[in-house]
């Protein structure tokens, strides 16, 4: 530790601090516009100035370490002044600089009101300027539908390069020309293909990239904010949700630094006009093959003539990738009652069985403990696009040091230097075996991680399973084994155990013609279902699901309801309402109180109190908000490997085969929709060197 002095505090704080920093530490308030904590330092806007004693001129505080700091003639600790008329003087000439070329647009401009340079200009500013000549115009640059660009307010303090360079892992913006004449663009005018680059806009703290989806549409103090969790992916992003009266405006990420630190991706954030588009807002009958609008009354009868006429073996429930705990719940007691063995929520077909354990389907080394790993073998996944933000912590633990990463399955570019060792259960065979270097590599990693795709074969998760102990990643209670998810349901079903019973069907049994007679949908939307079994289809959109349903009960969105989701680590969390649904459509768990009710099964719970209560008694771990409850990995392991099972044949393929439409809330999106033909068409476009030779 070093001692040194803040605007006459002493204060101790490591060698390696930069004096920014080390001012945070005293309490002193150091304004910057390129320095961000998570991204490296640029030291380009000197915004940040600060005089320290001794140094001919003020220095950048954000580039100036501690270490480097001359102590006084007589030993005296090094001093820095954040608040003398030096100070003062050095602040406001660079903002002086910075406002020469600022356009003064404030008024019509989607930054106000949360403008870092707007804020900084009136704290740190002066009230005129000497500069007379014309302002410096900069032609606006198309990066694609998401962000939108007002160059000529661009201050150059390189946020966003940096961001999709060190983070995102894709370098689509950069600088060119030098001084006066030095622009952010992106490479041969082409849009950006980060899935992750709606965050540039939040990095921005000028008005120079917006997004562009909610430009001229609000302004902040119109907003009411909710905290929330994301439902896009199995990661559980932390979010806030922003309305103006009943209607989300927009989606923003808040911090957590256990999951997404303060990143989100796009999905998660444009997904918003989803919300609004092809709503469910009443019941809906199917009469000579026909939809039509029908009372709750109505709906309910004609579930209760079908329900009572049918064999109790021959009705089944499926759940789909954006159930909330609570009407899984629900879902699952009203099926028990009246008799049925047929639950499942594993909508891909997935071998995941929570009888051998819950470390057997949890994502156990957790999203942050990624950054212990030394070694990692990524196995039938893709979490570039089925866990954005997974991925970025893999590669956040890439850039911190040298790191093997080993992929088998989809040959993908996931941002970070991997190895391709080969397509399917081939080659984890041969891998197992020895054939392959890269196992001396996992066997002699300290903390060796083992990531299997949710979707696999139960034999593949056995031979994952079993190449897992052979390294050592789960001895001496290591967590190295963890499975991932894509579906933000998935964890907490399976943890209320919604799987088949005793001689009960799968959900690709229930699906199949002649498999069950009344078949009750919770947002399952990813499947066909065959013709032949009376549908009760419960959900949001009139998506795949709804248009094979028989009876439509319209639900609430994630955003429309307060509700328990437990992420693909095991985290338990809080999704809290910031509207109301649409017309008639009720929040789930209460539509299947009232159903039970018709059905004669009453449920016992009036409220969502009285359901969590029964919830908690249950299962106690769901009362541990924001808590991982972590499981036995090394006993879940030996018992995927005893289990055993058949690996198949073929190469392993991601369930998600496009990142911008994998439920029907983001379906629905017209925004999300562009992004993904956007996608598909540089998918189809040879890479620029490929074309040129």
């Amino acid at each position: 530790m070093t001692k040194i002095l803040i605007d006459g505090t002493e204060v101790e704080v490591p060698a390696d601090y930069t004096l920014l920093q080390a001012c945070e530490v005293a309490g002193a308030e150091i304004p910057r516009f390129c320095f961000h904590e998570r991204l490296s330092i640029a030291g380009n806007c000197r915004m940040c100035l600060v005089e320290l004693k001794g140094a001919p001129k003020p220095v950048a505080s954000c580039a100036y370490a501690v270490k480097d700091c001359r102590p006084g003639p007589n030993g005296e600790p090094p001093e820095v002044l954040t608040r003398s008329g030096l100070t003062k003087k050095a602040r406001e000439g660079v903002m002086e600089f910075l406002l020469i070329n600022h356009p003064l647009d404030c008024p019509i401009c989607d930054q106000g009101g949360h403008c870092d340079l707007q804020d900084q200009a009136m704290a740190y500013g002066v009230d005129s300027t000497r500069y007379q000549e014309n302002k410096r115009a900069v032609e606006e640059k198309h990066i694609g539908p998401l962000v939108r660009t007002a160059m000529n307010r661009c201050i150059h303090c390189t946020r966003c390069v940096r961001f999709l360079a060190e983070v995102a892992g894709v370098p689509d913006l950069g600088a060119i020309g030098r001084g006066e004449d030095m622009e952010i663009t992106s490479y041969l005018e082409q849009s950006m293909a980060s899935e992750l680059q709606g965050n540039v806009a939040d990095l921005c703290p000028v008005g120079a990239l917006v997004h562009k989806p909610q430009s001229y549409n609000v302004r902040p103090w119109e907003l009411s904010k909710t905290e929330s969790v994301d439902v896009m992916d199995a990661v559980g992003s932390a979010i806030r949700v922003d309305t103006r009266g009943r209607e989300v405006m927009q989606i923003e990420p808040r911090v957590n630094e256990d999951i997404n630190e303060e990143w989100i991706s796009d999905k998660t954030r444009h997904v918003v006009d989803g919300l609004r588009m092809q709503r469910l807002d009443r019941p809906y009958l199917r009469e000579n093959g026909r939809l039509r609008p029908a009372s709750w009354g109505e709906a309910f009868q004609a579930i209760a003539a079908k329900v009572k006429g049918t064999d109790p073996k021959r009705i089944g429930a499926i759940v789909g990738d954006l159930a909330a705990v609570e009407e899984t719940f629900a879902l699952r007691e009203l099926i028990r009652s009246l008799g049925s063995p047929n639950l499942d929520c594993r909508q891909t077909g997935a071998a995941l069985d929570p009888a051998l354990g819950r470390a057997s389907y949890l994502f156990n080394p957790t999203v942050a403990g990624i950054e212990a790993a030394d070694a990692i073998l990524i196995v039938g996944a893709n979490p570039r696009t089925e866990a954005s933000l997974l991925n970025v912590r893999i590669r956040k633990r890439w850039r911190m040091a040298p790191l093997a990463v080993g992929v088998i399955g989809e040959q993908i570019d996931l941002t970070y230097p991997s190895h391709y060792l080969g397509a399917g259960s081939e080659s984890l065979a041969a891998l197992t075996r020895g054939e392959h270097s890269f196992l001396e590599t996992l066997k002699e990693a300290q903390a060796p991680l083992v990531i299997v795709g949710a979707n696999v074969s139960p034999g593949v998760m056995a031979a994952a399973a079993k190449l897992a102990d052979a390294i050592g990643a789960t001895a001496e209670g290591r967590p190295g084994f963890g499975v991932l998810h894509h579906a933000a349901a998935r964890v907490g079903a399976l943890d209320l155990g919604f799987v088949p019973g005793e001689g009960g069907l799968t959900f690709g049994e229930m699906i199949v013609g002649n498999g069950v007679d009344v078949l009750f949908n919770l947002g399952a939307d990813e499947c066909e279902i065959a013709p032949g079994a009376f549908v009760v289809y419960q959900g949001t959109h009139g998506d795949k699901g709804a248009s094979r349903a028989d009876v439509i009960l319209p639900g609430a969105a994630y955003t429309e309801k307060n509700a328990t989701y437990v992420n693909l680590e095991g985290r338990v969390q809080v999704a809290n309402r910031a509207g109301f649904p649409p017309g008639d459509a009720r929040e789930d768990w209460a539509i299947l109180r009232a159903l039970s009710d018709v059905l004669g099964k009453r449920l016992p719970f009036d409220s969502l109190i009285a359901l969590r209560k029964a919830l908690y008694a249950a299962h106690p771990h769901f009362a541990g908000v924001d808590a991982v409850e972590h499981g036995d990995v090394a006993g879940a392991v030996a018992a995927l490997i005893q289990r055993g099972g058949e690996t198949g044949t073929g190469a392993f393929v991601s369930p998600v085969g496009d990142f911008y439409l994998t439920n029907p809330i983001a379906r629905a999106s017209r925004v999300l929709a562009e992004c993904s033909r956007l996608a598909r068409q540089r998918a189809a476009e040879p890479a620029p060197l490929a074309a040129a030779e």
